[in-house]
């Protein structure tokens, strides 16, 4: 395999949506009625891989979907983002699936059952070895197994990004390597207590300033409507997002992470990439679904006004 400038290796999660929308979100022991029960395309690793690929970027996707009827609604947009899918493989099992309730206000709530993304360890990783070692951006999540995602660390000799999301136990050293770690406010937190550091700060500054004293080059904490907030060793700089009605926010986070290593493969600074990045979360919030939210290079973007 030859070097490709610019190329982006996604290491993560590729599910099966399953989503419901409610008037509000039950309580425990509530049952309610909602609507919806269709399957559409998810999991975060695909999510933010078909988010770069549809803004132009070179995207390779590794991971693994179940041998269930599942998989092709899984692999759906994959297909059509134009991601190479050549370390996709296909496990004896189920598709990963994730159970999303959604709420009228556009909020929602996500049950991730792993399926087949569970078999993303350590031996499948290094099965893609040159893939990854050769990349210029690799892309990592929390929704594969740990020994997978340190592993995909140990092999990049490119930047690495991670969004860990979910927060889950990974090796410290491999954690750190992230430039930038890409984190929201509560997964921050999370972060920080992994780390044995915890806090109680709620301050995105305040915690944006302690990840960084936690030997991370650089953090962007996302903050929703309140758009997002870069930090490095200069010194921490806000970024807007455009004022929208929010539709559906399911996917809007793996939106700005796959739009933010788009421009960064494209040579941008950080704070640039995350400007964009929050007009193209922005954007998926206005309509529903994740991947199907997504915008392409045609796409009319919000833009952050005075």
């Amino acid at each position: 395999m030859t070097d490709i400038p610019g190329s982006i290796v996604v290491v993560g999660s590729i599910n099966a949506d399953l989503t419901t929308h409610v008037h509000r979100h039950p309580t425990p022991g509530e049952t309610l009625l909602g609507s919806g029960g269709t399957i559409s395309a998810g999991g975060k690793g695909a999510n933010q891989a078909v988010a770069a690929a549809q803004l132009g970027a070179k995207v390779h996707m590794i991971g693994a979907v179940g041998s269930d009827p599942m998989a092709e609604d899984a692999l759906k947009h994959l297909r059509e983002s134009g991601a190479d899918m050549s370390a996709v493989t296909t496990v004896d099992g189920p598709t990963g699936l994730a159970v999303i309730t959604v709420s009228e206000d556009g909020e929602n709530t996500i049950i991730v059952v792993p399926g087949a993304n569970a078999s993303v360890d350590a031996a499948y990783v290094d099965s893609h070895a040159e893939l990854i070692t050769h990349a210029d951006i690799v892309l990592l999540q929390g929704e594969i197994p740990a020994d997978g995602f340190n592993r995909a660390v140990d092999l990049a000799q490119g930047r690495v990004v991670v969004n860990l999301a979910p927060v889950v136990p990974v090796g410290h050293a491999q954690l750190r390597a992230a430039d930038p770690l890409l984190v929201n406010e509560h997964e921050g937190a999370l972060v920080l207590d992994l780390l044995g550091a915890p806090t109680t700060e709620t301050d995105p500054e305040t915690l944006v300033t302690a990840l960084l004293e936690q030997g991370f080059a650089t953090v962007v904490m996302t903050l929703g409507a309140d758009g997002a907030l870069v930090g490095d060793a200069d010194g921490l700089i806000d970024i807007p997002t455009p004022t929208i009605t929010a539709i559906d926010t399911t996917g809007s986070g793996d939106a700005f992470a796959g739009a933010l290593v788009a421009k960064l493969a494209e040579g941008a600074t950080l704070v640039d990439a995350a400007a964009f990045a929050a007009r193209v979360g922005a954007f998926a919030a206005t309509r529903r679904g994740a991947q199907a939210s997504y915008p392409t290079l045609d796409s009319d973007l919000p833009t952050v006004t005075a």
